[in-house]
């Protein structure tokens, strides 16, 4: 086998995190499932145990009651901004009373008639309310930072999620489309700039430091501003002949090879990078990181949902490492621009099927992207 180039790993080992899926869940059958044969194996009577099993549930029901009249008592002070004037909204948003008023009154019903301690049933509740009580106020009921991230992913309601759709309804769905026409354009002027057409793509830029350059050649010495491409003019929320426009760039390689290609950055990062120094705010750095991570997915799942930007666009997310590499943004940029031009010829000469869905699994990687990011084995005539 012939050695491979040095280029066919990717620059940098990235982590980009996949959508989290049902394990958690799988978790609380399995431990269920496990704590059954536990308790059927020790062999306690049965009446015992199930008056005891019914008196946690009705606790934690009370619980679930106590906490919504908590939270009952801030929102009727805010019915008219927050549950247009209705009592009941304020209700029905304080308890979720479909299941867990049935389920009080069903233990409810079950505990008295299994009551047989001797104790009054008001000492009972007396009990399960103290101490739901003592949770609620050491705020021992709050979610974890894990359950919290995965409500707000599961709910779209990230920053990530809001800036990717922005970034994308409001740009990259209006500039994709017309990316491949300015640059034919160009090409017929300049013949021998963009001669492989595998790489007339709009390059986007995701570093997940968020920290974007207005000028990319102080980013990286080996990238240099050559000229625009033509403009796109429309007219667009009131303004009259909008112009879009998109900027091409030298890529100097390690053999003074130069390449060409449409570059520029995922200006919605810039947001979250003003966001983390902003006290207001409240956004740490971890969170930036979390958000960029998370705004990469989501415009990458946006973007391939996406019928007329197929083909338009590459994406190029990266990690800058905490050493002084002044040609690192350079060097994964001609990463992707091989990528695509060995691409070009397996399609062409048919060595190899395209399959899109395939994705990269491994202890290393945990990013999800496309078969067309994927290392392959590559021709060394291909330049």
């Amino acid at each position: 086998m012939s050695q491979e180039p040095q280029w066919l790993s990717h620059p940098t080992a990235l982590l980009i995190p996949k959508a989290r899926g049902g394990r958690a869940q799988h978790a609380v059958y399995l431990l269920l499932a496990l704590c059954a044969a536990v308790l059927y194996l020790a062999g306690e009577p049965l009446v015992p145990s199930a008056r005891s099993l019914i008196s946690h549930f009705m606790a934690l029901q009370i619980g679930v009651l106590l906490k919504g009249t908590c939270y009952l008592a801030e929102e009727i002070f805010h019915l008219q901004s927050r549950h247009h004037g209705s009592f009941w909204r304020a209700l029905s948003a304080c308890f979720p009373l479909r299941w867990h008023g049935l389920m009080l009154l069903v233990c409810g019903s079950a505990y008295v008639a299994l009551l047989e301690d001797g104790q009054p049933l008001g000492l009972h509740l007396g009990l399960a309310s103290l101490c739901q009580l003592l949770i609620l106020a050491l705020g021992l009921h709050k979610p974890s930072a894990v359950e919290m991230s995965e409500m707000s992913e599961r709910s779209k309601q990230n920053v990530a999620h809001g800036l990717a759709w922005s970034y994308y309804v409001g740009y990259l769905k209006i500039v994709l489309p017309r990316v491949k026409k300015s640059m034919e354009e160009f090409s017929r002027a300049n013949p021998n700039v963009l001669a492989r057409r595998e790489t007339w793509k709009l390059h986007i830029l995701v570093p997940l430091s968020c920290d974007v350059y207005d000028d990319l050649e102080k980013a990286d010495s080996n990238i240099q501003y050559l000229m625009d491409l033509p403009e796109t003019t429309l007219t667009r929320a009131g303004t009259k002949k909008r112009v879009y426009k998109h900027s091409l760039y030298t890529i100097r390689d390690e053999g003074n090879k130069l390449w060409h290609c449409a570059v520029e950055y995922a200006t919605p990062l810039q947001s979250l990078y003003a966001m983390s120094q902003d006290e207001y705010a409240a956004f740490s750095r971890e969170d930036r990181l979390e958000q960029a991570k998370l705004f990469y997915r989501t415009l990458e799942e946006i973007l391939k949902g996406s019928k007329e930007c197929a083909g338009t666009y590459r994406l190029i997310v990266y990690e800058e490492s905490g050493e002084a590499e002044t040609h690192s943004l350079s060097r994964d940029i001609l990463w992707h621009l091989r990528q695509q031009c060995h691409e070009e010829y397996t399609v062409y000469e048919g060595n190899q099927p395209h399959n899109p869905s395939t994705t990269l699994h491994s202890t290393e990687l945990n990013l999800q992207i496309s078969e067309s990011d994927l290392p392959q084995p590559l021709r060394s005539d291909c330049f």
